[in-house]
């Protein structure tokens, strides 16, 4: 069996430590759970000390008393059935509890994802930050319920047996009091050799989902490149690992219940043992025994439960672990209060550089003015910066030197919002959010009346498809319920309908036919006309009229000028042009 390391130790511990925190904002309900947990016990453990008081009462032949034995009765089924009312009532408080910790707890990754840098996103698979809100907090809810139902009741209990024993014998008493330690040291030796692999099995039940999501998201394109036994083989693999590391964590948790089982089995027996030898020296009644006996039983009942439900608390703290590495991640830089005021459309990169990795130079003293209403095109080859230099546009990465300026206003100096909502983005990767043909098109703007998205989408050419549609802008729509074409329609439709100060179109039409693309192309002729417009090109010809189009490589402006001036120059961007148009003329 591994042993923890000191890191995991730690990292246990701080976990632990975090979940208190969080659990001390239900402090009310807590105490109450407390009392109703104390109350329950007192009432269960009250019942042996009746049941011994009606034994003693008819032990001896001719002495029975029933009529006190029935009204002993009468009081146990008394304190059975408030105590059961106790636990019901604690049960409700501890299911309230957990889960308003784990909807708090999910509400901040949530929330959190929203401040992370672009960075963190593109350095983590979708299915494994899904598995941490989702599994993982599963996981930690089930883990807190079990802890909380037998947390409080085994406490009290522990405390309130040794309380009434030595109400009866101090020294039988003293005797469950120095075998005790052999159960807690059991439970905690196993336990913490376990937690590593708990956390373990969390991180490949991460990369597991992560799989799954790649595959089923991409069934297309897996089934066209008959990439399904290779897929296969690879979650095989990942399966068997969580399989083996499963296996292990649960087996090794596992042990605590019967290692504790046989010390609590041994504590039993000395009690008895001692008691017989007790009750023939005249100290001890076979009531009293049987009391005892019973009391040893409801001592050790705790120490059983708790180790029961082991293997589900130390799982809980691994998926605990995981859920605050997302939520303590770093946030985005933090941003200033100012507000960016509504933009005439001047953008100035200036001397900028930027790298993804440290070891990696990308873009290097990149410089750039563009004036209001310019329509900017950026062409070259993949992989030279273009999709970068629009991220450092729209402020998604931060710069690692130089500066980006919105009519003379660094955009570092106020806030992400007002920049990005000076920008209207028509991406090639499409995205729908599950809700109305509506609710899409007025993300940027939610108070659109119905005659502004109509005129949209009629400028944007989606109005046709829209009319078509079973209820019409009102239609449920989803990812996979749609073209692609019909979905970028949809997503050029939102753009048209905010109508902002600069306009960011990288493929825009990429995914739509030649017929609807030149009517698409109309309509943002008309849109980008007044606004500064920066076009993210591979097909040149639809750059052609741009104002300024600039030639990267390698993360540097090699050439600059208008689509005659460069075809004349017979530099890169001839070549370029040639190698797309020339086969065909």
């Amino acid at each position: 069996m591994k042993k923890l390391s000191r890191e995991d130790l730690a990292g246990s511990r701080r976990t632990l430590q975090k979940l208190i925190a969080m659990i001390s904002a239900c402090r009310l309900q807590l105490i109450f759970s407390v009392l109703l947990a104390a109350v329950s016990v007192v009432l269960t453990l009250y019942v042996p000390i009746l049941f011994g008081s009606a034994i003693d009462r008819m032990i001896a032949a001719g002495q029975v008393d029933l009529e006190a034995v029935a009204e002993t009765c009468t009081q146990i089924l008394a304190a059975v059935a408030a105590a059961g009312a106790a636990t019901w009532l604690m049960n409700i408080l501890n299911n309230r509890m957990t889960y308003t910790v784990v909807q708090h707890l999910r509400s901040r990754a949530i929330r959190q994802l929203q401040n992370l840098p672009l960075s963190y996103l593109d350095g983590h698979s979708v299915g494994d930050i899904e598995s941490r809100i989702i599994a993982d907090s599963d996981q930690l809810s089930d883990g807190l319920l079990l802890g909380f139902t037998q947390l409080f009741s085994g406490v009290i209990t522990i405390i309130m047996t040794l309380a009434f024993m030595l109400s009866k014998s101090a020294e039988i008493t003293l005797l469950v009091i120095v075998l005790t330690p052999l159960s807690f040291f059991a439970a905690k030796y196993i336990a913490d050799h376990s937690y590593a692999m708990f956390r373990r099995q969390s991180e490949i039940r991460g990369r597991e989902t992560a799989l799954s999501e790649e595959m089923i998201g991409e069934a297309r394109t897996v089934k066209a490149f008959g990439y399904g036994r290779t897929a296969s083989a690879r979650f095989a693999e990942i399966n068997l690992d969580l399989q083996d590391c499963s296996e292990k964590a649960t087996f090794f948790s596992s042990l605590t219940n019967p290692s504790t089982r046989f010390v609590n089995s041994v504590i039993y027996a000395a009690v008895a043992l001692s008691g017989a030898c007790m009750i023939l020296g005249g100290r001890l009644s076979v009531g009293g025994l049987s009391v005892l006996l019973s009391y040893a039983n409801q001592y050790m009942k705790p120490f059983n439960d708790i180790s029961s439900v082991v293997t589900e608390l130390q799982n809980a703290l691994a998926c605990a672990g995981r859920v605050f590495d997302l939520i303590e991640q770093k946030p985005e830089v933090p941003e200033q209060p100012s507000e960016l005021a509504p933009a005439a459309g001047q953008v100035s990169v200036q001397d900028v550089s930027f790298r993804y990795e440290p070891d990696r130079p990308l873009i290097e003293h990149f410089s750039l003015r563009a004036e209001p209403g310019m329509r900017i095109a950026i062409v070259g080859p993949t992989g030279c910066g273009k999709t970068t230099l629009i991220n450092l546009l729209m402020r998604f990465y931060e710069v690692n030197a130089g500066a980006i300026a919105i009519d003379g206003t660094d955009i570092r100096a106020v806030t992400r919002h007002s920049v990005r909502r000076s920008y209207g983005m028509v991406l090639q990767d499409t995205w729908l959010k599950s809700g109305t043909v509506r609710d899409n098109i007025t993300i940027g703007r939610p108070d659109a009346s119905e005659e502004e998205i109509l005129a949209a989408a009629r400028e944007a050419h989606s109005l046709e498809f829209i009319r078509r549609m079973p209820k019409g802008l009102d239609t449920e729509v989803s990812e996979e319920g749609m073209s692609q074409g019909e979905k970028q329609l949809l997503c050029i439709t939102r753009v048209m309908l905010c109508r902002p100060p600069m306009l960011i179109l990288d493929e825009a039409t990429s995914s739509i036919d030649t017929r609807t693309e030149l009517q698409v192309q109309d309509a943002f002729d008309r849109l980008m006309k007044g606004r500064t417009s920066f076009i993210v090109a591979h097909r040149l010809s639809t750059i052609r009229s741009a104002d300024l189009i600039l030639v990267m490589k390698e993360g540097r402006i090699i050439e600059q000028g208008t689509h005659e001036s460069l075809l004349a120059a017979g530099g890169f961007y001839s070549e370029l042009y040639r190698s797309q148009f020339a086969p065909a003329e």
